[in-house]
């Protein structure tokens, strides 16, 4: 097979074209926000210039028009995925500001890029953090080493919070509705804070400043959301069953939930809540639903029961330009970490990535939403998990509605893997000290 040629991420950006960007916010930014009202509040941003450093929430495409309006007059080198690069062309991305990234890959190139962007243009640098769409309407995954960029970036760290990007357009549910829009621009860090404070305090106000609940919003401001379809895909995220427990029968269409196990059935409301059509509403705020399913996988994978086997449908994404059809292959995660063996561009791959490799995965429901525009790339659900070199979009062939808890365990065991890897640390670290007084 012909040698495919890979993604240059060692590129530097560019500064985003004002006529580039003229044209973006007369024809894709504006058309986008036209019949919803936005409202911008920024804290503690007086005075606050370019360049900074803007970590932005994560819930639906809405993101980006909001961002590009809160920073406006000025505009913004921002961190795109490379799918998303591929969805509208890396030459067009590339003079609007755009800085290419892999999700969930460390990469030397992606922190000496923004370095690069604030320095040598003095503009916004800004990052999605999350790294994909919530699913819930909450925070998500945070890596630990958001708060050691804020001290190499050494310019102020603000936070650009979204709120209603969710619950008018959730993951598992495209169908955009037009509904009213907030967000905040705050300063969470000044280039001093940002250079002197330790990671750890980076760290804990930026997770506090990602706390957020776009259920709660809607219910606390009354917003009434009509869509009769409103509760379609819901089963993607609710899989598991609060009544009888079982995983994987859940159902979903219009504005009803389903159990087909056990014949358990609830209405998602004009509000975004959850009652029941008979008997106890186990719960009522989806996000409380969520949470619980991820204790459950929290559960399975501490007590090493945990695991997922299943032939998937290979597709790769090596650049910006298209997917590559790879057939079929077999993906296996345990509690350890992830497997996967598929052939590649005429050659059979093995990856493995240890408990310590994957952060988090990112998943699609229903991907690619516009299936028109897409013809040769219906993937259905599927997620996407990289490598330096490249990304491989996996479909689960035979296993039904398996991504949020694909996505859960994946967090879980990193996060079980970073304990035990810092109680080694300690351990070996308390035995040289006693080693020494011995």
């Amino acid at each position: 097979m012909k040698k495919v040629k890979k993604y240059d991420f060692s590129r530097r950006p560019l500064r985003a074209s004002k006529f580039w960007m003229g044209l973006a916010r007369a024809f894709a930014i504006k058309p986008r926000l036209k019949g919803r009202k936005l409202t911008i509040r920024r804290i503690g941003m007086d005075g606050i210039k370019p360049p900074y450093l803007l970590f932005a929430t994560h819930a639906s495409m809405m993101d980006f028009p909001v961002m590009y309006t809160a920073v406006h007059p000025y505009n913004a080198n921002n961190v795109v995925a490379i799918d998303a690069i591929r969805d509208v062309g890396d030459w067009v991305m590339r003079r609007l500001g755009c800085i290419a990234k892999r999700k969930f890959v460390k990469d030397y190139y992606l922190i000496r890029n923004m370095k690069y962007a604030a320095e040598k243009y003095g503009d916004i640098v800004c990052v999605y953090p999350e790294a994909r769409y919530s699913l819930d309407g909450c925070e998500s995954f945070l890596p630990d080493s958001l708060g050691k960029m804020c001290r190499l970036m050494k310019i102020p760290v603000v936070v650009l919070r979204m709120y209603g990007n969710f619950i008018m357009s959730p993951q598992w549910n495209k169908d955009e509705q037009y509904l009213p829009l907030e967000c905040e621009l705050e300063l969470i860090a000044t280039a001093e804070e940002a250079q002197t404070l330790p990671v750890e305090e980076l760290n804990a106000r930026i997770r506090k400043a990602f706390v957020r609940d776009d259920y709660a919003y809607q219910k606390e401001n009354g917003i009434i959301n009509a869509n009769p379809k409103r509760a379609h895909g819901l089963h993607s995220i609710l899989y598991q069953c609060p009544h009888c427990g079982k995983e994987f029968k859940m159902y979903s269409e219009g504005t009803r939930l389903w159990c087909a196990a056990c014949g358990k059935s609830w209405q998602m409301t004009e509000l975004g809540e959850l009652e029941a059509e008979e008997g106890e509403t186990e719960f009522s705020h989806i996000p409380d639903w969520f949470k619980w399913e991820r204790a459950n996988v929290r559960k399975e994978v501490r007590e090493g029961t945990y695991r997922f086997e299943d032939e998937v449908t290979v597709h790769t994404l090596p650049n910006a330009k298209r997917f590559y059809d790879q057939g079929r292959g077999k993906l296996i995660q345990t509690c350890e970490g992830t497997h996967l063996e598929c052939n590649a561009y005429g050659e059979p791959v093995t990856i493995d990535w240890a408990g310590t490799e994957l952060e988090s995965v990112h998943v699609e429901y229903d991907y690619p939403y516009r299936k028109e525009k897409y013809k040769k790339n219906i993937f259905g659900d599927c997620l996407d998990i990289s490598t330096l070199e490249d990304s491989y979009w996996l479909h689960p062939v035979t296993k039904r509605d398996q991504l949020t808890k694909f996505s859960f365990a994946t967090e879980e065991i990193y996060l079980l893997a970073q304990e035990k890897l810092k109680a080694e640390q300690a351990a070996a670290k308390a035995a040289k000290e006693a080693k020494k007084k011995d």
